[in-house]
């Protein structure tokens, strides 16, 4: 009986051993997932890994992410979330000048036009101004298509249509991105140095810059607001085409990570743009009497540069004639 003992114990832990080895599966045979496998769902991907990532034959080795969950919330903001703000945005910016019209109408010149002008901007200066604004209307216009093209232009206009249409938005939003670029480094180096702010803002803003009663305040040749808009051209002008460069050319300084934020940078910066501008566009045409002749002809009414830039004004009255039109380019 002992003999038996001691010949049934040992193949009884060897039939125990085995027992254990088959019941724990390999570590690394069991947790590896095959993409490709017909039984593979979605869900049982993105709890597996962080991304999806299979092979590619062709140098670029990042095309091989087919799938990561960020993307999802990069689709739901582009989708969602930026459309909102567009439309918040500027739709609020149009309700807020309709209301501001109707109610405060046109700033007109209080004592009237006076016959003599003075040089307000000189061909150059016109020509940067009106070369970048024309480029920022038609990247407005292309670039909106991008985000509201689809809900909004496609049921009027049809499938056809809309295809050669944002086509041709497509490289107009592109091409014309490099003048616009220019125009926006030249109007930063033209006007820095009558855009620093000082003191005399401080007071302009105080009084609400003229826009409401039939206050005045004195200002140099640029306002506070007129500042304002400035500094956000060239911000808001440089992110955008920074952002919108890294798009045009992609995966050159980023990989996809950094594609994302760059469309999330740039749609944001450039719907926020395009309010700014359409207040810009409000005063500089029906919302200032007077106010679109300083981009139009160059010159401006005596009693127009008296009520909107008196310290400006004292200074170019101050200087002999033949100085006046190079101070008028400072």
């Amino acid at each position: 009986m002992s003999s038996f003992a001691r010949f049934i114990r040992p193949a009884i832990g060897a039939w125990a051993l085995l027992l254990l080895i088959t019941a724990v599966p390999a570590p690394s045979a069991a947790q590896q997932v095959n993409p490709t496998a017909s039984s593979v769902n979605e869900r049982q991907l993105l709890q597996e890994m962080d991304r999806i990532q299979g092979r590619v034959s062709i140098p670029d080795q990042r095309s091989s992410v087919l799938m990561q969950p960020a993307g999802r919330e990069w689709r739901e903001f582009r989708n969602v979330a930026l459309r909102w703000i567009g439309g918040v945005a500027i739709l609020g910016m149009l309700a807020v000048l309709v209301i501001y019209y109707l109610t405060r109408g046109m700033v007109r010149l209080e004592s009237g036009r006076s016959g003599r002008t003075i040089v307000r901007f000189n061909t150059f200066e016109r020509f940067v101004h009106w070369m970048t604004a024309t480029c920022f209307v038609i990247l407005a216009i292309s670039g909106l298509n991008i985000t509201f093209g689809r809900p909004l232009l496609l049921p009027l206009i049809g499938f056809d249509a809309f295809s050669e249409w944002s086509l041709w938005a497509k490289f107009a939003h592109n091409y014309l991105s490099f003048p616009f670029t220019i125009g926006v480094v030249l109007i930063f180096l033209m006007w820095i140095g009558g855009n620093i702010p000082n003191k005399v803002d401080l007071e302009w803003i105080k009084r609400g810059g003229g826009l409401f009663g039939h206050d005045h305040p004195p200002a140099r040749r640029f306002n506070a607001g007129q500042k304002g808009i400035y500094w956000i051209v060239v911000i808001g002008g440089g992110l955008v085409a920074v952002t919108g460069y890294q798009l045009m050319f992609p995966f050159y300084l980023t990989g996809i990570e950094g594609m994302q934020i760059a469309q999330i940078v740039h749609s944001v910066v450039a719907v926020l743009f395009i309010a700014a501008m359409i207040a810009h566009i409000y005063i500089g045409t029906i919302g200032m009497e007077g106010a679109f002749e300083a981009m139009g002809s160059g010159e401006v009414d005596i009693n127009w540069a008296r009520e909107h830039h008196s310290l400006w004004l004292e200074q170019q009255s101050a200087q002999p004639q033949t100085h006046r039109a190079a101070s008028a380019a400072e």
